[in-house]
């Protein structure tokens, strides 16, 4: 092959470099000249090259590389935007269904995966040769600010973890770390490392007390001498979820290891829970909060606990006894585990109205039936009584045998049932789910005693609590609409103070037992306004994402 040949063969670099050699030849020896043009010429460096400049390549070629790498979350964000919006535009609707296919998320997954280059192999980091008696020790800076460090007795804001005194060796041990504090971030401190040294300071024999007071006249930079514990493994936050079905707060609470690193919340508040190590101590954080630390809550165990201790106390007061019977037989409510439960195509949550007797429940669901009949509706009940003139069967009522309805009732055929007059009455259970499986709303307002028995995975019901306001307010109230009394048939008259102060009591009463399993809540002070936030609730039902039981998602 001639020099002009080799010469179209090479790559373009390489090429100008061997004419550039050539041009330099009167500088240089040739034996020098002679080894870099061979070397410059051989098959081998040109296809080097070849693959390089092809790889360099797919980076710069705008046609093929990804314009992010956080697809599917944006597709979870454009979800919660259309949710709102799903009733009022069609393509809004469909495109919200449409982002929620399997097959679409899973190729929005591996667009971000491939994007992050994730498939490339993961390999363990190639470990230590060290002598098997020797003792590692490792040494730990962090610079001190307003997170809590605490012992057996005290608190002082530190870094974020807590110590305690072996029971066995007796040595100084990290017992938590508190999960987005600065020991959790540094990801150097675990729990079990035993404290050697603080700033300098021997900790053998000090108490946990004598370490935080160490800790406490430390400034800025702070110096952890640690014999690492057995178990290096750092912390992985969980997943899990949950819906706190009582109100918390640490610094009324005696028994928490740490108050500066307790968390507070209300019933009805969403917790992340990041850590359940701890068998009385959990670690959560409020859900959307992600750039805070991790706070203590109470267990689900330990916060059982305190309640059946509270309940025998209640007991144990013979004058309270009567009226907590419904309370000691309610489930004990701590946390429940939820997810996001997104709304499905043609299937919609029924939704039960729960409040007082006479409190304007069954007007309310009167009314939504009364705005859309195709879309609203309610089961027809049951009943053993005899039909009347002008009556329908079917319409107002399904008429059934007593016999038939009352082995219908043991089988557990009826969501609520009850008796009146001498003749039983109720709802089935097969009567909502054809309303369901029709594609409509299901509008029910049961007995509150009812909510177990349609609180399941297969109804997924949205659950409101219809509430009088105060005494004064409600009685104003009913006096400005000239309502009348729901409790006398004989007579058409208004409420009493009595029928009145009852309802606010039952609503009460209501709200401490069943509370936890309220989605949301109307308060019935101005029927007009209550019922535009009916139809306000009823349509989020419809369109929203909304957290439910993990159950019902599963």
């Amino acid at each position: 092959m001639t020099a002009e040949v080799m010469e179209t063969c090479l790559d373009p670099v390489l090429s100008r470099l061997v004419s550039s050699l050539k041009e330099a030849e009167s500088l240089s020896g040739e034996q020098d000249l002679g080894f870099l043009q061979t070397l410059l010429e051989s098959k081998e460096l040109n296809a080097l090259v070849n693959v390089h400049s092809k790889v360099a390549k797919i980076g710069k070629d705008d046609r093929v590389a990804p314009l992010l790498s956080s697809s599917m979350q944006v597709a979870l964000e454009v979800l919660e935007q259309l949710a709102p919006r799903c009733h009022i535009s069609p393509l809004c609707k469909e495109v919200f269904h449409l982002l929620q296919t399997p097959h679409l998320q899973s190729l929005l997954c591996a667009h971000d995966s491939i994007a992050k280059k994730d498939f490339y192999p993961h390999l363990p980091e190639i470990p230590m040769e060290v002598d098997e008696d020797e003792e590692t020790i490792k040494i730990v800076q962090l610079v001190k600010n307003n997170e809590a460090l605490s012992g057996a007795q005290s608190a002082e804001p530190i870094v974020g973890a807590t110590i305690k005194t072996d029971d066995e060796t007796g040595k100084i041990v990290i017992a938590r770390i508190m999960h987005g504090g600065a020991a959790d971030r540094s990801g150097l401190i675990h729990v079990g490392d035993e404290v050697i040294e603080v700033n300098g300071i021997n900790v053998e024999g000090k108490t946990p007390g004598d370490v935080l007071q160490i800790l406490q006249n430390s400034e800025g930079t702070i110096t952890f001498k640690l014999v690492p514990s057995d178990g290096k493994a750092g912390q992985r936050e969980s997943k899990v979820r949950v819906r706190a079905h009582f109100d918390y707060d640490p610094d009324c609470d005696p028994y928490i290891p740490c108050k500066e690193a307790g968390q507070a919340f209300q019933r009805g508040d969403i917790l992340h829970i990041v850590s359940q190590d701890d068998a009385f101590w959990w670690q959560a954080r409020k859900e959307g909060d992600r750039n805070s630390r991790a706070g203590l809550i109470p267990s689900r165990n330990l916060q059982e606990r305190r309640i059946i201790h509270e309940r025998k106390q209640i007991e144990s007061n013979s004058e309270s006894k009567t009226e907590n019977d419904d309370f000691d037989r309610e489930m004990i409510a701590t946390y429940e585990e939820v997810a996001k439960l997104y709304p499905r195509p043609g299937i919609f949550r029924p939704i039960i109205l729960i409040g007082a007797p006479g409190v304007g429940r069954n007007e309310l669901k009167r009314r939504l039936a009364a705005r859309d009949p195709e879309k609203y509706r309610t089961p027809v009940p049951y009943t053993t009584r005899p039909i009347r003139t002008g009556e329908v069967p079917g319409r107002e009522y399904i008429f059934i045998p007593r016999d038939k309805m009352e082995a219908d009732i043991q089988a557990g055929k009826f969501i609520e049932h009850g008796e009146y007059k001498g003749h039983l009455y109720g709802t089935s259970a097969e009567s909502v789910r054809s309303i369901v499986n029709a594609g409509c709303v299901c509008i029910l307002s049961p007995h509150y005693q009812a909510i177990k028995a349609l609180r399941t995975p297969q109804l997924k019901p949205f659950i409101i609590h219809v509430k009088p306001p105060a005494f004064e307010q409600l009685k104003a109230s009913r006096e400005a609409a000239h309502a009348r009394s729901t409790f006398d048939e004989t007579n058409s008259r208004g409420f009493t103070d009595e029928e009145l102060m009852d309802m606010v009591k039952s609503a009460e009463r209501i709200n401490f037992l069943y509370g936890h399993f309220f989605d949301d809540e109307i308060e019935n002070s101005d029927l007009g306004k209550a019922f535009e936030r009916l139809v306000q609730l009823a349509q989020k039902s419809e369109c929203e994402p909304l957290w439910a039981p993990a159950t019902w998602v599963q």
